[in-house]
């Protein structure tokens, strides 16, 4: 009887994985890669059997040319990029990582609150501009503080994230409304209407994925009908905010500030409206929220074991 070969496991993108991997404790033939430009996969895919990617797009004319791919192992949570209905059409399976992040992303979107609140950049660039050393008084006072106790925040995406975030934000005092789907007929229990809490927030965070329907979810006129002073949070998905119509939505004073982690398309490498260093009351982290040691160690750990499981025929995590 001949010996059926190793599985191929390939990772299409190392280097977007800060983090020791562990190999698979299963016999197996491992090739890794920095990076992969879409005209490097094909050549790189064929005659595998595991592809493990996190920004790699996996598009149906690719998936059509590797009749030996069997797995699809994201190493995050997303799978925007991946062609799940050509992969179910192909059999071929895909897992992605749950729930690594919890922690890490809700604190992340708590400092970016907490220091747009307190005005924490504003202070910090006045003390580097020497006021605090001219001052005739004790302290600077010159900027608006507002604590985050008796305030509200709206959330948008009542998952594993956004329950996270509750949690923290009730600690510190906060009142949390759910936000309904945009134009959802009926309200669930525990949800608020979303245009209400638009209205009500003054902090609007987004913890949802990105779909056809939540594409620009937060455009010009929802930024409308937020408070003048009300903050808006995206540890999310840079597609679920319209960039342009925020930017301006700062410059006109129609909104308080702005907390971005992710923008539309990352590395910006063709800029952003929301990298205008102009923008007064803007925070712009770069994709960095997930960084967590913690996350970090967890991700490596639960996707190697989604490709161990999925070897020993007993799949986790798929989502086609």
């Amino acid at each position: 009887m001949p010996i059926p070969p190793l599985p191929r496991i390939v990772f299409l993108d190392r280097d977007s994985l800060p983090w020791p991997v562990r190999k698979p404790s299963l016999p197996h033939d491992w090739q890794e890669y920095p990076n992969t430009r879409p005209e490097q996969r094909l050549e790189r895919l064929q005659g595998v059997t595991v592809a493990i990617s996190n920004k790699v797009v996996m598009d149906r004319q690719l998936l059509l040319q590797l009749p030996q791919l069997k797995l699809i192992a994201v190493a995050a949570t997303g799978v925007n990029l991946i062609d799940l209905d050509a992969c179910r059409e192909l059999d071929i399976a895909v897992s992605n990582i749950r729930h690594y992040a919890d922690t890490t992303v809700a604190e992340h979107t708590m400092m970016l609150m907490l220091a747009l609140r307190r005005n924490l950049m504003a202070y910090q660039q006045s003390v580097q501009a020497g006021e605090w050393q001219q001052s005739q008084q004790f302290c600077l006072m010159q900027h608006p503080v507002q604590d985050l106790a008796g305030s509200t925040l709206g959330i948008v995406g009542k998952g594993a994230l956004g329950e996270s975030v509750a949690r923290l934000a009730r600690a510190f005092g906060m009142n949390v409304l759910f936000a309904e789907r945009r134009q959802a007929r009926q309200l669930r229990p525990g949800y608020t209407l979303f245009d209400e809490v638009l209205q009500r927030a003054d902090v609007l965070s987004l913890h949802c994925l990105l779909t056809d329907d939540t594409r620009h979810l937060i455009g010009s006129r929802e930024l409308a009908q937020m408070k003048p002073g009300a903050i808006l949070i995206n540890t999310a998905r840079g597609g679920l905010v319209d960039p342009a119509a925020l930017a301006q939505a700062l410059r006109q004073g129609r909104i308080g500030a702005a907390g971005i982690d992710t923008l539309e398309t990352e590395p910006p490498r063709d800029g952003n409206p929301l990298l205008d260093t102009s923008l007064d009351r803007l925070i712009v982290t770069p994709h960095c929220a997930w960084l967590g040691s913690s996350a970090l160690a967890a991700l490596s750990e639960q996707l190697i074991g989604n490709i161990e499981l999925f070897l020993q025929g007993t799949p986790r995590n798929r989502v086609a």
